[in-house]
């Protein structure tokens, strides 16, 4: 560790670029000694010192918080990714890498200056490493490049320092740490003393009002989402309405899951990094199609292509197998083989029996199994369940609400109980971040 201390050992030798990667290297403090690492080294503080940490700390992408609290909009992930995936040195690059840094430069202002490096070198710099992080590495970068001497190239581990040390330490190790613990407290929940009970909301006004309420998390409801348009449920045709929503509510102060049903036919890992993106903590991926249920091999490639775009994004998955009516050791198969795909929970909507409900929880292990609010919640916490879903069910309880009002004034009979005009409003206003 004295290396990293040591003036003498510096940091790798990068050639100038006029542009692409090799301007990026060559303009940021993380391959710069002497005066010119000082001078962009202060230009990296400045900018951390203008975010407050604590901003950072919600779900999603690692990279969109910190690209809002820098000015950009948080689409610029993907173009950091594919920046971060060459940043070494040794790594090269490709013209997909170097049109990326062009990208970025352009959402900075458009002026190739230290200013700009300094702002997409802290993007780049909180990107693989916070996702390391996130998922839990005690390293998450294991390694660093010093020049010795004798000219001589070692590695370094930071196994003792995971955020470096000396001159070239990270800057943004507070901020760091608020992104990792903002991008896991949707999962953390599954594992708290109590089951999570997630309501699904299907508007702006009903999620509002369920945060109001106290509930440590919102999720949608596909039927709420699809009727609320006009169009059918479980059929694919509502992803744009899904993500339109998905945009508003990450703004309230509490995670967010999304149904996405099946993936909406689209291309899963462009959906989980947009979803990613935008802040969306967590998503439902169904295995049903129609009466039927899709094969086993191409919902696990499903499952694992969201989880490779965005790891981050904690995905559940659902097994219809008892809403099919198929044979219990299915679920199992099926709950096993999702959960070894990389599902960070398994969702059997429809198992009830309790011998059932224990046995696969016991087969899951470590990955919290989720059910609907068919059996009381204290009972399915004994069982060992983690979550608890509410479905659609204060969708369709508000349909019947509305329309038993209606028929109550129509018909001279006592008008329930309802929300003031401005308990609404204060709902959606108080319920933001």
């Amino acid at each position: 560790m004295e290396i990293l201390h040591d003036p003498a050992f510096t940091v790798v030798r990068v050639p100038e670029g006029p542009s692409g990667m090799a301007w990026l290297r060559a303009h940021v403090a993380r391959f710069s000694e002497g005066e010119d690492h000082r001078r962009r080294r202060g230009l990296a503080v400045r900018l951390l010192e203008e975010i407050d940490p604590a901003s950072l700390r919600r779900p999603g992408h690692p990279v969109a918080a910190l690209a809002s609290a820098l000015g950009l909009p948080p689409t610029v992930s993907a173009d950091v990714e594919l920046a971060a995936a060459h940043y070494q040195p040794h790594d090269g690059t490709t013209p997909e890498a170097d049109a990326a840094v062009a990208r970025l430069v352009s959402a900075c202002g458009g002026a190739w200056s230290e200013d700009t490096a300094a702002r997409i070198g802290l993007l780049v710099q909180a990107c693989a490493a916070t996702r390391a992080y996130i998922a839990g590495a005690e390293t998450p970068v294991p390694a660093t490049r010093r020049v010795a001497p004798s000219g001589e190239e070692i590695l370094v581990s930071l196994r003792d320092a995971p955020f470096g040390a000396g001159r070239h330490a990270c800057p943004g190790e507070a901020h760091a740490r608020a992104i990792a613990d903002g991008a896991t407290v949707f999962r953390r929940l599954h594992h708290a003393d109590e089951p999570l009970l997630l309501p699904n909301a299907w508007d702006v006004a009903s999620a509002a009002v369920l945060v109001q309420e106290g509930f440590a998390a919102v999720g949608t409801t596909s039927l709420g989402v699809a009727a609320t348009h006009g169009k059918p449920d479980a059929a694919g045709a509502t992803r744009r309405e899904t993500l339109a929503l998905a945009r508003s509510l990450v703004e309230l102060s509490v995670p967010i899951s999304v149904d996405v049903e099946a993936g909406f036919g689209a291309n899963p890992a462009e959906l989980a990094r947009e979803l990613s993106a935008i802040g969306v903590a967590g998503v439902n991926l169904e295995d049903g199609r129609g009466t039927d249920l899709e094969s086993v091999a191409v919902q696990c490639a499903l499952i694992s292509a969201f989880k490779a775009a965005a790891p981050e994004l904690f995905v559940n998955a659902r097994v219809d197998t008892d809403w099919l009516s198929v044979r219990t050791s299915e679920t199992t198969m099926r709950a096993r083989a999702y959960a070894d795909a990389g599902a960070d929970g398994v969702f059997v909507p429809g198992l009830r029996a309790p011998d059932e409900i224990e046995n696969l929880v016991r087969t899951l292990g470590e990955v919290p199994l989720n059910l609907l609010a068919e059996l009381p919640f204290d009972r399915l916490r004994d069982l060992g369940v983690r979550r608890v879903s509410t479905g659609s069910l204060l969708f369709r309880s508000a349909l019947t609400q509305a329309a038993r009002t209606a028929v109550a004034y129509r018909t001279g009979q006592a008008i329930p109980e309802a929300m003031s005009y401005d308990d609404v409003e204060g709902a959606r206003l108080r319920s933001r971040r």
